[in-house]
């Protein structure tokens, strides 16, 4: 029975190439996923800074779970995508950044504002301490500039401010007093040169209230109006002598200082 029986015969030479042939196969892959797995600078920057976290929270042989928390996460992501422009560090936390910068932006105008403020302010005293005005109120015109007439020995050298006597006389701008007293056909005058080296007359002053080396600022009162020196009524007689020669039309000189009489 035994010698009827047929054998089986195992063939080496059919099954080991099917052998051979998986595991070259196998080892074709396992190669495939280490070149597919590359190893860059940055992520072994980001996986060193993850393990530095995660290192000092094991102690004793455990696992602090807290190491791995999102807040613990948000430090470590943070820390490793922080980027500095100018010095000034950069994080992922966009809507804080803005918030910060639109507080400081704030800040800044409102600072600029008020300096702005202040500079207007101090040009604006500036201004009203340089400006002109009208030496008395209540008057009307009765001479001008260049007339001539038996009332002069030549022609009319200044604006004549007709009105009431005693009215007040205001400087038209700020200067020192030059001079005081009594001058002949001009009567009671007081000289006043200003900071431009600009010499005003104010004439027929029935009374002087300044002195000679007082300052004086616009507007001060320097006297009153009267009719003493060559007059046929009470006025104020203006002259405009620039750098302290020769007059000038008294009219012109206050419009181009702003003040029309």
């Amino acid at each position: 029975m035994s010698s009827s029986a047929p054998k089986r015969r195992l063939d080496v030479r059919q099954e080991t190439p099917k052998r051979t042939t998986s595991g070259k196969r196998v080892a074709e892959r396992r190669r495939a996923k280490k070149r597919s797995f590359r190893l860059t600078p940055a992520m072994a920057g980001a996986f060193a800074l993850i393990m530095a976290g995660f290192g000092s929270a094991v102690v004793g042989g455990h696992v602090d779970s807290s190491a791995l928390s999102a807040s613990n996460y948000q430090t470590i992501s943070e820390t490793y995508t922080g980027d500095e422009v100018d010095g000034v560090e950069v994080s992922r936390d966009f809507d804080r950044n803005l918030d910060k910068q639109g507080k400081a932006q704030a800040e800044q105008y409102l600072i600029a504002i008020t300096e702005l403020k202040n500079d207007t302010q101090k040009v604006s005293a500036e201004a009203r301490k340089n400006q002109w005005v009208l030496p008395v109120t209540g008057y009307h015109l009765s001479a001008r500039f260049g007339q001539r007439s038996g009332l002069w020995s030549r022609m009319h050298t200044g604006l004549d401010f007709a009105g009431p006597s005693g009215s007040t006389i205001s400087s038209v701008a700020r200067g020192t007093v030059k001079s005081t007293g009594y001058e002949g056909a001009y009567g009671n005058r007081t000289i006043i040169t200003l900071e431009d080296g600009t010499d005003i007359w104010y004439c027929h002053q029935s009374r002087i209230i300044v002195h000679p080396g007082q300052k004086v600022d616009v507007r001060d009162v320097i006297g009153y109006t009267g009719s003493t020196g060559n007059v046929t009524g009470p006025h104020l007689h203006l002259e405009v002598h620039p750098g302290g020669g020769g007059p000038v039309d008294p009219y012109t000189a206050l419009v181009a200082h702003g003040v029309r009489p």
